[in-house]
C-alpha cells in the first residue's frame, strides 16, 4: 500500500486546488439593492387621523372580544375597580414598582387584595398560578393596523404578569397608537434599542381543536380588558 500513498495524496491536492480555482474565478455576484421600505408604507398609508386609528383599534380588538374601555387619568382607576367587582376578582397583581401600580394600589377597597411582582417567581410559583384572579400591565404602544397590543417586559413588569392572570388589564395611551408595525418601530425608536422580548397581543388566549371549536385561555388570559387612557381634555 506505500507506493500508492503519495498518489492519493497528490490526488486530493489538485481535486483541492481545482475547487478552489472555481472558486475564484466565479464571478462576484452584485449585492441587491434593497427594498424600499419606508416608500411602500407611505403608498400604503391611510392618511387616517388619531380618532380614525383609535377607531380601527378598538374594532379590531373587540372583533376578537376584547373588552375596551375608554378612560381618562383622573378616572381609570375607578373604572378598573368597577369592572373588577363586576366580574368578582379578588386579586390584581401589578408591578414591584410602577406608577399605575401604586395608584391602583392606593385606591383599592378591602375586598381586593393587590398583590405586587416584587419576589422571584421560585418563591410564589404556586400563588400565582393558582391564587392570582387578574394582573394590570402598561402597553407601550399599539398598532391599529392588526390591533395588536405591545408589551415590554421588564423586570418591574415581567412577562408572566401577562400569561397567567386569568384576566389581563392593559392600560393603554391614546396618543400611543400608531397606524401599522413600521410606524410603531419608527416613532418608538427601535432602532436604538429594543428589549429581548417585545409582546404583540391581539386578544384574549384562544385556540382550537381538530373540530373548530374554540377554547378561551388555554394558554394564557382568557379575558383581555384595554383601559385605553386618553390625555387630559381628550376625547372620551
Amino acid at each position: 500500500m506505500e507506493p500508492h500513498q503519495p498518489a492519493r495524496r497528490s490526488q486530493a491536492v489538485s481535486a483541492r486546488e481545482d475547487i478552489l480555482g472555481r472558486l475564484r474565478a466565479a464571478p462576484i455576484a452584485q449585492a441587491m439593492a434593497l427594498p424600499d421600505v419606508a416608500g411602500w408604507y407611505h403608498a400604503q398609508a391611510r392618511n387616517e387621523d388619531n380618532t380614525q386609528r383609535l377607531a380601527r383599534l378598538r374594532a379590531a380588538l373587540e372583533a376578537v372580544r376584547t373588552e375596551v374601555h375608554e378612560v381618562t387619568s383622573a378616572n381609570w382607576v375607578s373604572v378598573l375597580l368597577s369592572i373588577a367587582a363586576s366580574k368578582g376578582l379578588r386579586h390584581v397583581l401589578i408591578g414591584s414598582d410602577t406608577p399605575h401600580g401604586d395608584e391602583l394600589a392606593s385606591c383599592a377597597p378591602d375586598g381586593l387584595a393587590i398583590v405586587r411582582y416584587d419576589r422571584p417567581i421560585e418563591a410564589w410559583r404556586d400563588q400565582l398560578f393558582e391564587g392570582i384572579d387578574a394582573s394590570l400591565t402598561l402597553a407601550r404602544a399599539a398598532v391599529a393596523e392588526t390591533g395588536s397590543l405591545i408589551l415590554w417586559p421588564t423586570p418591574a413588569e415581567p412577562r408572566l404578569m401577562s400569561l397567567v392572570p386569568s384576566l389581563h388589564f392593559v392600560l393603554l395611551e391614546a396618543d400611543t397608537v400608531h397606524a401599522d408595525l413600521y410606524a410603531t418601530m419608527l416613532a418608538e425608536g427601535w432602532a436604538t434599542g429594543m428589549p429581548a422580548n417585545v409582546l404583540l397581543i391581539s386578544g384574549p388566549s384562544k385556540t382550537a381543536d381538530i373540530q373548530q371549536t374554540l377554547a378561551y385561555g388555554a394558554h394564557g388570559p382568557r379575558e383581555l380588558v384595554v383601559l385605553l387612557r386618553h390625555p387630559a381634555g381628550g376625547a372620551t
